[in-house]
């Protein structure tokens, strides 16, 4: 092959080029490590406290707060106005609060007086049993922590996440801010569910947010309307027979925490594998509810959950 020839073949094998960031990403991005890196020189109670309250006033005058209403009335149409409204308010506080706590709470000691673990002999069982699991959890409370956790018990957990839409802040802030934690970040996709089986068959150890809208998902219900949920945690759990285990952080006041690691979930396949992820799905779905019906104020309700209208 000629040279000219083997630069032609090079640059078509190559991968595409990233495209470089916009002026409005590169703005973002310096706003956001300003931030990141004054809120890390306060205490971490004070950066908590201060954020919490910043995003308690001002949130519920962001436009996206319209979203977290119209859900709040389709989940509790017999709570007030007031009701749902102090709701929001609390929902926002608790951002704040994980705003402020995250250039801390990767950092060695800060979780140790601050969380508590019920289920610990569950993490260090299926840590050394030799075989794989499923942990699925929500966004409530500050969900980060429930990483750490797993971590604290020498339990490497692989996680599946959403990349910032700014690939600046992914680069520095979001992955400094889970340093701490042991496991892989798979990317939502084929590319991490491909991964994610080849570390479950390992005897790896999967977690996944099964509480968000996912569009190529099958609807269970939810509040008692249909909303469209991953099947992952019950496609991956009935296909490799592996234990599924429910998870949630709680915020107890402040930058407190605890950690709630459930038994594994009974469930009893009919051998229709369709029927019976659909039934699991259903099954996590609801003690997601359950979760989010016990601290309402914890869990974010300005993603759409539901189909508008």
């Amino acid at each position: 092959m000629t040279e000219t020839e083997a630069d032609t073949a090079s640059r078509k094998s190559a991968a595409p080029a990233e495209p470089a960031p916009t002026l409005g990403q590169r703005a973002e991005a310096v706003t956001a490590r300003a931030l990141y890196g004054a809120l890390g020189l306060l205490p971490a109670d004070l950066a908590s406290g201060l954020m919490g309250r910043l995003l308690r006033m001002v949130g519920p005058l962001i436009p996206v707060s319209r979203v977290g209403r119209d859900n709040l009335a389709r989940a509790f149409p017999e709570k007030t106005r007031a009701e749902r409204e102090a709701i929001l308010r609390g929902m926002w506080e608790n951002l704040g609060r994980i705003a402020g706590e995250y250039p801390h709470v990767h950092k060695a000691g800060f979780l140790r007086a601050r969380m508590t673990v019920n289920g610990l002999d569950t993490l260090e069982a299926m840590r050394d049993d030799g075989i794989g699991g499923l942990f699925f959890s929500a966004h409530v409370g500050n969900w980060e922590v429930s990483s750490y956790a797993a971590t604290a018990a020498d339990l490497p957990l692989h996680r599946f996440y959403r990349a910032a839409n700014n690939p600046l802040i992914e680069a520095t802030l979001y992955r400094r801010g889970r340093s701490g934690m042991q496991g892989e970040l798979l990317p939502k996709g084929r590319k991490g569910a491909a991964r994610a089986l080849g570390l479950l068959k390992r005897g790896g150890h999967v977690a996944i947010m099964a509480d968000q809208k996912q569009n190529e998902g099958i609807p269970v219900p939810f509040f008692g309307r249909d909303a469209m949920t991953t099947p992952a945690v019950a496609e991956f759990a009935l296909r490799l027979k592996l234990p599924v285990i429910p998870t949630r952080t709680v915020r107890l006041g402040g930058a407190r925490f605890r950690v709630d690691v459930g038994p594994p979930m009974e469930f009893a396949p009919t051998g229709d594998h369709r029927a019976d992820v659909a039934a699991l799905t259903a099954q996590i779905t609801q003690v997601v509810e359950g979760w989010v019906r016990e601290h309402p104020d914890q869990w974010l309700w300005v993603h759409r959950r539901w189909p508008k209208g």
